[in-house]
């Protein structure tokens, strides 16, 4: 997926470049900077970056990876916090953006960043990570890269209490446990088996007769309704272009669950248009699943923004949204 949260060592990343949350004269410091210059080799690292001399905030300067997996490190020094009136947010955003924009110029397809300016600087880490997904995402609607944005742990991650809170709220009040549901959906089976009408059966040959959509006319279909271009909605819905064109190429391709609900997330569906959509790959929302279950959330929230419900599915510990 084009913007993927993970939970790892940033200096262990295998890609292209990653970022390091430098300070302005390039020297070696403490949290991700000193993990970086340790991983790199402090001494090549050091002189490579002597070389540059320094690097103002919100900008971005590149040396080589050394001794990292990564071939690249963007080296930004990101804004110390100093109550939000000082131009941190713009600031910040530079630092992701002007870091991109260096990562393409140098003609990488894969980049790791950490939450800049979080730890020692600062930043309040909700606000970081907002500003964090904003850049990358406002990015990647024109251009093509894989990005990482790297967590240590769940204590360096950013969602907000109230999002989270209420979103605990709706999964406790609408998870059921599998054995429960099954017994519910057997008992409702039993009813509709003994009492549905005979007109009913013209409903059931309407399904059938829409079962002869693949997934893939069902899908064009929709983003022709609502009037939205194929790149719009892979973007939106945070899917590589390849995958996107072995769908629309493949009418019988069937994509992952999480696949389809990001297209549903991208297309605004609400929750019935969304198990519609997934019907046709084979799919359906299930009150067992907290994935479902937060996906629900947000639906009905008539929440649309993927990046801010993968947020939220990595702070409970579910696939994020994409592919």
């Amino acid at each position: 997926m084009p913007l993927e949260i993970v939970r790892n060592d940033i200096t262990k990343m295998k890609v292209d470049a990653i970022v390091n949350a430098a300070n302005t004269q390039l020297k070696m410091g403490g949290g991700v900077c000193g993990a970086v210059f340790q991983a790199a080799g402090i001494a090549k690292l050091q002189k490579a970056c002597d070389i540059i001399g320094q690097c103002p905030v919100g900008e971005a300067v590149i040396t080589k990876g050394f001794m990292l997996p990564a071939k690249y490190i963007i080296h930004t020094p990101g804004p110390v916090w100093s109550g939000g009136s000082h131009h941190e947010a713009e600031l910040l955003k530079a630092s992701y953006i002007n870091s991109l924009e260096l990562a393409k110029e140098n003609e990488c397809v894969s980049i790791a960043f950490p939450l800049i300016s979080s730890g020692i600087y600062g930043y309040p880490k909700e606000e970081a990570l907002q500003i964090a997904v904003s850049a990358i995402g406002q990015f990647l609607m024109s251009s093509d890269m894989h990005v990482y944005l790297v967590v240590f742990d769940k204590k360096t991650f950013g969602l907000s209490k109230q999002l989270f809170t209420s979103i605990n709220e709706f999964i406790d009040e609408n998870y059921v446990e599998e054995l429960e549901i099954h017994f519910h959906r057997l008992r409702e089976e039993h009813i509709v088996f003994n009492e549905a009408p005979l007109e009913s059966m013209s409903s059931l040959v309407e399904i059938v007769e829409d079962l002869d959509e693949t997934f893939s006319q069902r899908l064009l279909h929709l983003i022709d309704e609502k009037n939205m271009t194929d790149v719009e909605t892979y973007k939106r819905a945070n899917i590589d272009r390849r995958l996107f064109s072995k769908i629309r190429s493949d009418e019988d391709y069937l994509p992952k669950k999480k696949t389809v609900i990001a297209f549903a997330i991208a297309l605004q569906l609400d929750v019935d248009e969304t198990n519609d959509l997934l019907s046709a790959a084979g799919y359906t929302l299930s009150r067992s699943s907290k994935f479902d279950v937060i996906i629900e959330y947000f639906i009905k929230e008539q929440s649309y923004n993927i990046h801010q419900i993968n947020e939220a599915l990595f702070s409970f510990d579910q696939p994020l949204l994409g592919a």
